[in-house]
């Protein structure tokens, strides 16, 4: 294992966001909507007709040009697109794994001085009735866990609250999830009304460092009058940014997931690093304290399964007891491997002792079944085309998901 001395807690934003010059409307609050609409001249008495027009058209609907909107007069529409755009993150790559998720490189506006775009990975994971969609709040990530392929990347900015929901959109483009959508063919498809059902903030980055945006984007997915996903269908992952927690809680009313990890303070301070900044003691007041958790709405525990590390009976006993009072359930994750990691899964008759003991205790405690592997799709393996794998890379990781099941 690294040693935790040489690990540093949070890395900076390497480059910046610069927003092109027509701006698009996806991501805008209702309230930024209005003031857009105000500044190509529409009366204020009208613009609260005519943000809720937008809002149908471009999250109910799915639309990507304006001239299709056919409630909005002709000369609006002229105005807007004069002004500004409907434009999602491009797709620019697509993956489908054996057991048919599917993985994208997204396209986003890069820093004029580097001269080069910013590209983040989204995943999007079926199952027969529903369809988990793993999106991303960074490109590259602000922290460091040991065991992550996407924290092994730098951080070059957060995404916007329009590149938030834009990833949504894409992907539900990609999927034919629009009202008359055509659905594709190939891979796995859920049989209900949905492609989408559920959005995870589990991609690249921390969300919990790019609140405002992140908040926006998730207040505006689950927005009734548009895309509509409940945000008990909406989970927020961190691995711990305590101070914000209960903002989260507070203000977006979302699903809450820990990415734990491990029950001594010293093991986490390799695993997660920022665990040194707001220890395990902290974290879990954080968790008592968030609001509306409950026996109905439990906060999720991570806890990726690593050989010899944190996988011991004697760790399981201990989680219990770190949790108890806390309305929860513990997500057993087999450690996916990535090449150049020093870690390994867990032995399945292992993990399933494990998952023993949590379940005796009283706590749900499923083991997350690895999707993806093949395409680097899978949990932690997340890392941008901007940090390409070398072909050997590639191969190792085959032979590793392909021995590994």
């Amino acid at each position: 294992m690294a040693p935790a001395a040489a690990a540093f807690l949070e890395k900076a934003p390497l480059e910046r966001y610069v927003a092109p010059q027509k701006p698009s409307l996806v991501g805008m609050t209702r309230a930024e909507l209005s003031d857009a609409l105000g500044r190509v001249g529409v009366a204020e008495g009208q613009r609260k007709m005519r943000v809720q027009q937008l809002w149908h058209w471009i999250y109910f609907r799915g639309f990507t040009s304006f001239e299709a909107m056919t409630s909005v007069s002709k000369g609006l529409r002229a105005l807007l697109a004069e002004h500004y755009t409907l434009d999602r993150p491009e797709v620019v790559a697509e993956q489908v794994s054996v057991d048919g998720t599917r993985k994208w490189l997204m396209r986003l506006p890069g820093d004029p001085d580097s001269k080069l775009p910013h590209e983040i990975e989204t995943v999007y994971i079926p199952d027969t009735e529903r369809g988990t969609l793993c999106v991303s709040s960074q490109v590259g990530c602000t922290l460091n866990c040991s065991f992550c392929h996407t924290g092994t990347q730098r951080l070059v900015r957060n995404l916007t609250a329009g590149e938030i929901v834009g990833q949504v959109l894409a992907a539900r483009d990609r999927l034919g999830d629009w009202p008359g959508g055509t659905r594709p063919t190939d891979g796995v498809v859920p049989t209900g009304d949905r492609c989408v059902t559920n959005i995870v903030m589990m991609g690249m980055g921390e969300p919990l460092y790019n609140f405002e945006a992140v908040r926006d984007a998730l207040l505006i997915v689950s927005d009734g009058d548009g895309i509509g996903i409940s945000k008990r269908r909406i989970t927020l992952s961190t691995s711990g940014v305590v101070p914000m927690i209960e903002r989260a809680g507070a203000e977006i009313g979302c699903m809450l997931a820990i990415s734990l990890h491990a029950v001594r303070d010293e093991l986490r301070n390799e695993l997660v690093p920022l665990n040194r900044k707001y220890p395990i003691k902290e974290l879990l007041q954080a968790c008592r304290n968030y609001p509306g958790a409950s026996n109905a709405k439990r906060i999720t525990f991570e806890y990726v399964m690593l050989k010899g590390v944190n996988d011991s009976i004697e760790e399981a006993k201990a989680l219990v007891r770190l949790l108890k009072g806390i309305p929860a359930k513990i997500n057993l994750i087999p450690f996916n491997p990535w090449p150049g990691s020093h870690y390994e899964c867990s032995d399945w008759e292992q993990i399933e002792k494990f998952s023993q003991v949590v379940f005796d205790a009283g706590y749900a405690s499923p083991v997350r079944t690895p999707r993806g592997r093949d395409i680097l799709a899978a949990c932690g393996q997340l890392k941008s085309a901007s940090e390409k794998l070398s072909v050997r890379e590639r191969m190792a990781l085959r032979a590793m998901a392909m021995t590994d099941e």
